[in-house]
């Protein structure tokens, strides 16, 4: 498995929301598409802001917490039919379990509880480097820049 990190989410040439996961030397990228509300939610975890109420994901969290399940790393496991999937890994009462989970709902999660991030070599196979993912952003938009961060 390669672990990776979450180093954005920007807009690709139709507007819509692209979650970026690099490797930790950040010669490679996975781009995801999601949604905008959970694009939302990733870029509020990466810049540190609170919103007044809990998020799905800081409910997990605590539900964890009070369950006394820690969630220990997220896997993007597969891709069917154009669509990626993700596990989470819990442990509970010496027990470890893997629930299926939407790869932008499980980065948000790891966001949340300070979990690693990995891909399976399967997946990885659907990465690219970051300068090919540069060249597709000027090529589709004419403008590398165009589209930029999402939220910022």
């Amino acid at each position: 498995m390669i672990p990776v990190k979450v180093r954005d989410v920007v807009l690709d040439s139709v507007q819509n929301p692209l979650l970026l996961l690099v490797d930790l030397n950040e010669t490679i990228v996975l781009p995801i598409g999601i949604g905008f509300w959970e694009a939302q939610a990733i870029v509020l975890k990466l810049h540190g802001h609170l919103p007044p109420r809990p998020m799905t994901h800081d409910l997990i969290k605590s539900l964890c917490h009070e369950l006394g399940a820690k969630v220990v790393k997220i896997v993007v496991n597969d891709i069917k039919d154009n669509t990626f999937y993700a596990e989470i890994y819990l442990t509970a009462a010496d027990r470890e379990l893997v629930i299926d989970a939407r790869p932008s709902d499980a980065v948000a999660l790891a966001l949340t509880v300070g979990c690693p991030i990995y891909l399976t070599d399967k997946v990885a196979a659907y990465t690219i480097s970051l300068q090919e993912l540069a060249d597709q952003s000027s090529e589709s938009s004419g403008d590398p820049h165009e589209g930029g961060p999402l939220l910022h």
